[in-house]
């Protein structure tokens, strides 16, 4: 987690030692690293909802407006990938 979002382990480990809250811009850090919204990490999500981060989004509404063959070629070259 350190290495992805760019905080130092000592500062992860001394929330974890001294049970202390991460600030909104380190949560904020982490969000990103992971690839979802503050919104998102604070979701409490018991009925199986998915919520798309706004990368996701973008993809959908472009892939939306691909016919038939496009849209058979895109997933093609996705699972490419």
């Amino acid at each position: 987690m350190a290495e992805k979002s760019g905080l130092t382990q000592s500062t992860i480990s001394s929330w974890y030692r001294k049970d202390i809250l991460p600030s909104i811009p380190s949560l904020t850090k982490i969000c990103d690293a992971f690839g979802i919204t503050l919104s998102q990490f604070f979701l409490e999500n018991n009925d199986n909802t998915v919520l798309l981060n706004e990368n996701q989004l973008e993809l959908l509404e472009a892939a939306s407006k691909l016919d038939a063959a496009q849209y058979a070629n895109l997933i093609n070259f996705l699972k490419s990938l």
